[in-house]
This record gives C-alpha cells, sequence and structure tokens, in this order.
C-alpha cells in the first residue's frame, strides 16, 4: 500500500510539472524561440530611468584628545 501511495504522490508531482511547464512556455515560447533562431525579440516592459548617486565621501576619523577622554 505504502508503494502505491508513492507512485501517485509521484505521479502527480510529475504530472504538476508538466502542467506548469506548458503554462510557461505558452507564455514566453514565443521569446525563446526567438532567440533561439538569433532574432531581437519585442521587449514589451520599459523600465523606469536609474538615478545614480555618487558614493559618500569618507570622513577621517577624529582622534580624541585627552581631555576629551577624560571628561567621558
Amino acid at each position: 500500500m505504502m508503494a502505491a501511495m508513492g507512485t501517485l504522490v509521484f505521479l502527480a508531482t510529475l504530472w504538476l510539472l508538466v502542467v506548469v511547464g506548458a503554462a510557461v512556455l505558452e507564455e514566453s515560447g514565443a521569446k525563446i524561440a526567438a532567440a533561439l533562431k538569433g532574432r531581437a525579440g519585442h521587449s514589451q516592459a520599459q523600465f523606469a530611468p536609474v538615478r545614480v548617486r555618487s558614493r559618500a565621501r569618507l570622513q577621517r576619523p577624529v582622534r580624541a584628545t585627552a581631555r576629551w577622554r577624560d571628561a567621558a
């Protein structure tokens, strides 16, 4: 009985993978075929412009004097 249940679970998982794979190919199959043929695919996604920030300048650490250490 345990082997039959294991086989059933395996077949159900395999079926689910096939269904998900078919759905993915249905969505992006044309893009994949165009890429394999070496053609440029039409991109429907438009990306927002990205602002590049410069790195903050690092400040040199301030060394504490003896007076400051005594006060702390």
